[in-house]
This record gives structure tokens, C-alpha cells and sequence, in this order.
């Protein structure tokens, strides 16, 4: 594997569907471009040295791809969900935060409830934060969907659905 400044690394995940990190390469340790590499992660920002292993793989910097500085960038807005699992007994409680957005924060909380399992399942505490994470990202949809919903009516001066 061979890789420059600016390629963008892709690392597939070893749980079956996980997901895929991709972050760009900084600096290389050998002028032949073999590995390691300091790698910039687009999900978390970290910087890490990285081995890349079989699951990698290299996606080469093209500057012919890059919008020249002439051209207006497009909008882009970023916005970001962190979601945090708490399990306290037999219960699960997840709390996922909107920022970037309009509003600039939205938080939500879901639990898995009532959701009980066959006492001859074995225990399975990765279903508790499922259900726990897909409860609160639900109810941040929902908050989302309510403030579009204010706006509206704000900006209109009538009531307003949206359609889900």
C-alpha cells in the first residue's frame, strides 16, 4: 500500500455492519509512501498513527477534483449527533444531542423501557442500547420535526403540519 499527503484512507469495520472510517493522511514516515501513516479521522478529528491492515484501503488526492477557490463552494452545513449510553441495572438510558442545527442544540433521551427479554435468552445488553439509542434518535426527530412545525407557524402566521 502506497499513499501521499492528502489521500484519504478508508478502513472498512471488522464488526459486520459497523461503520466505515475514513480519515485523510497528514504525514508520512517513509518517502516511499509505505506505511505508517498520521492519519486525521473525519469522524472524531483525532490524529493517529496508523498501520493499515487488510480491511484499508487507499483513496488517491486528485487536485483536478478540488473546487479552484473561483468557484463559490456550495452550502454545506454540518450538523452533528452525539449519542451516550448509561446502564444502570437491568436498565438503559440514551441521551443524543443535535449541534450545528436550527436550533443550535436539541437533546433527546430514550430508554429501552419496558422491552424484557425471555429469561432463557442469554443477556444481550447490545439490544438494551439499540432500543435505547433508536428511542432517543426517534424523539430527536421528533423535537426536530416540532421546531420546523414553530417556524412555520411563525413565519406564516398559520398553523402547520409536517408530514413525517
Amino acid at each position: 500500500m502506497k499513499a501521499s499527503v492528502g489521500d484519504r484512507l478508508v478502513t472498512a469495520s471488522s464488526v459486520v455492519d459497523g461503520p466505515v472510517r475514513d480519515g485523510r493522511v497528514l504525514e508520512l514516515r517513509h518517502p516511499d509512501g509505505s506505511p505508517p501513516y498520521l492519519v486525521e479521522w473525519s469522524d472524531t478529528g483525532e490524529r493517529t498513527l496508523v498501520f493499515p491492515g487488510p480491511d484499508t484501503h487507499v483513496e488517491h488526492y486528485d487536485p483536478d477534483d478540488v473546487v479552484q477557490a473561483s468557484t463559490p463552494p456550495a452550502a454545506l452545513t454540518a450538523w452533528s449527533v452525539q449519542v451516550t449510553i448509561q446502564r444502570d441495572g437491568g436498565r438503559t438510558t440514551a441521551h443524543a444531542v443535535l449541534t450545528g442545527g436550527a436550533p443550535p442544540t436539541v437533546t433527546a433521551v430514550g430508554e429501552d423501557g419496558h422491552a424484557t427479554r425471555n429469561p432463557d435468552d442469554p443477556e444481550a445488553p447490545a439490544i438494551g442500547d439499540e432500543i435505547a439509542v433508536a428511542r432517543a434518535l426517534r424523539r430527536l426527530a421528533d423535537r426536530l420535526v416540532d421546531a420546523a412545525e414553530s417556524q412555520i407557524e411563525q413565519s406564516t402566521g398559520r398553523p402547520a403540519h409536517v408530514q413525517g
